[in-house]
């Protein structure tokens, strides 16, 4: 009598998208936002508040100067803030019931799953952020690295030496940012939803970017946008527009990967 093997699950498949797919998946975005407004507001009120007080800590420590990339830099880990939006985007696709408990739950138990690494890849990036800024600050204004944000924002616009630093720190971000969101566009929902390794998540995300350069970078490009208008007023903006960003994104999840085979389901 043989034994027999274990099914394996096939690899998540990559449809084709356009831009209409994005401009639906927005407002579906935007009536989960209106159907559940109080979830909206809490995730996105955390994650406001969360960058304030990192703005705060870089004046505590004398650190001002430091407080836009610090806040540029932050905008980077919305997508893994958003994983309780997932969720509640999650369940009203599928009629379940909304609860504070169970919608919390869920983000308390990817702390086992793999979702936790793609955590790690976000802060991974963040502090790579960070840390090319500190390198940049001493390439181009070396002594002349100020104390208070006023001086900053002087030597930034009325010398070279700034002029050159916000370029090319410009032009790195862009890039880290990029690769970012290449990882990541898909790969949050993509574990919450299944049960797959981080590594294959991350391999779908950089896909549905390649098979859909155009729609996914016009996407990449308002989320850039949305969240600068966000951040500008102290991250007030936040309380509404990441509720948005996270909804969108469980529903572009949705059109760019193509469901379970029956088989797999359930």
């Amino acid at each position: 009598m043989t034994e027999q093997a274990p099914a394996q699950r096939s690899e998540p498949v990559v449809l084709t998208i356009g831009i209409p797919d994005i401009v639906d998946a927005l407002g579906r975005g935007m009536r989960d936002f209106r159907a559940a407004p109080l979830f909206g507001l809490f995730f996105g009120g955390t994650y406001a508040v969360g960058g304030i007080l990192i703005v705060l800590t870089a004046y505590t420590l004398d650190m001002s100067y430091l407080s836009y990339p610090l806040a540029v830099g932050f905008a980077l880990i919305g997508p893994f803030v958003a994983v309780g939006l997932y969720e509640v985007s999650r369940r009203r696709e599928t009629g379940t019931p909304l609860s504070w408990g169970e919608v919390l739950g869920v983000i308390f138990a990817q702390r086992k799953r793999e979702l936790g690494w793609m955590a790690f890849v976000t802060l991974f990036v963040l502090v790579m952020w960070m840390y090319q800024v500190r390198i940049l600050l001493a390439i181009f204004l070396g002594a002349k690295a100020p104390g208070t944000v006023d001086k900053f924002i002087e030597i930034l616009f009325t010398t070279p030496e700034g002029l050159m630093f916000l370029l090319v720190g410009h032009g790195v971000g862009a890039i880290l940012a990029l690769i970012l969101f290449s990882l990541t566009v898909v790969s949050f929902p993509l574990l919450l939803e299944r049960d797959l390794d981080f590594i294959t998540a991350m391999i779908t995300s950089v896909r549905s970017v390649t098979t859909n350069p155009g729609p996914m970078i016009g996407w990449a490009a308002v989320v850039v946008l949305l969240l600068i208008v966000s951040i500008a007023p102290m991250f007030v903006g936040l309380f509404v527009v990441l509720p948005i960003l996270g909804h969108t994104t469980w529903h572009l999840y949705r059109k760019v990967v193509a469901p379970l085979p029956a088989q797999e389901s359930g």
